[in-house]
């Protein structure tokens, strides 16, 4: 959201990179953590996910090499994502992916693998499944803004839709997600699936009351469930993030600078010295 009138010293548009690293030390402040980790898209699309729904993110995608699976990314963007991951590794603060994962895979995976009190920083509605109020798993969002962030629990997913983190993505199985290219089950808004999953808990559950012919359900409804079952059960599979990626053992949150060098070469040539030593400082690390 950074205008791209702000430039490193040799013009590039570093606003991605600013805007980035005063997140990150805003995010470590306020949410002093043992572990601290940003979860890296290495595979932003999977084939699997794809081979269950075609349409997956296929709105993202570059025209001129759809067949390859190519995002669809600014020009200005791309140098500036190359040193992001940079200066994350110069610091020495984990940015851990695989292929065939996303990153929304390799924070469930990270949750998972943590088991209890974490914090889950993100724009993206979907990882409200990893909401668990037993486990202390919580998800910091930053669809409103950063001046607005919005802590999600269970309490807050009740409140709202009538539905717990775990419901989650049963319920946006449902409701389709346009972002995602997934289009949920034809006259199933968002109210009627969060109604739909608060009463038979699962998606496994609304099919199950379709076939029966559960009067509760109206006709209409009871149709396009029905017609829309085999999207269902592989729309599923593909909105649920996984726990199974491959991590690295140390995701501590580091103690000291890994290349402090290299770390001075990126900031000055990026003209990012302010940025990077307010992460620092965060960290409680010494300044470059």
């Amino acid at each position: 959201a950074v205008p791209e009138s702000v430039t490193a010293p040799d013009g590039t548009p570093s606003g991605a990179v600013r805007g980035f690293l005063d997140m990150a030390a805003s995010f470590i402040s306020a949410y002093p953590a043992k572990q601290i980790a940003f979860a890296w898209d290495t595979d932003w699309r999977p084939s699997w996910r794809v081979n269950l729904i075609s349409s997956y993110k296929t709105h993202r995608l570059d025209e001129d090499s759809v067949s390859d699976g190519v995002e669809l990314i600014p020009d200005t963007l791309s140098p500036q994502i190359s040193a992001i991951s940079e200066i994350l590794d110069a610091i020495g603060i984990a940015r851990p992916g695989q292929v065939e994962f996303e990153a929304d895979d390799i924070l469930g995976t990270l949750v998972a693998k943590t088991k209890t009190n974490s914090y889950v920083v993100t724009g993206d509605r979907d990882l409200f499944q990893l909401v668990n109020d037993t486990a202390k798993n919580k998800v910091i969002s930053m669809n409103k803004g950063m001046k607005n962030l919005e802590v999600i629990d269970d309490h807050f997913l009740l409140n709202k839709y009538g539905i717990t983190g775990r419901q989650y993505a049963a319920f946006s199985t449902l409701r389709g997600d346009s972002s995602d290219g997934l289009p949920g089950v034809k006259g199933i808004g968002e109210k009627t699936a969060a109604t739909l999953i608060a009463r038979y808990g699962t998606v496994e559950g609304v099919i199950r009351a379709a076939k029966n012919n559960d009067p509760a359900l109206r006709s209409s409804a009871k149709e396009n469930i029905l017609a829309a079952t085999d999207y269902l059960v592989r729309a599923l599979k593909v909105v649920t993030v996984r726990t199974d990626a491959k991590l690295p053992k140390i995701l501590a949150r580091p103690t000291k600078i890994k290349n402090k060098k290299e770390l001075i070469f990126i900031a000055n040539d990026w003209g990012l010295v302010k940025q990077v030593n307010r992460v620092l400082t965060a960290l409680d690390l010494p300044k470059i």
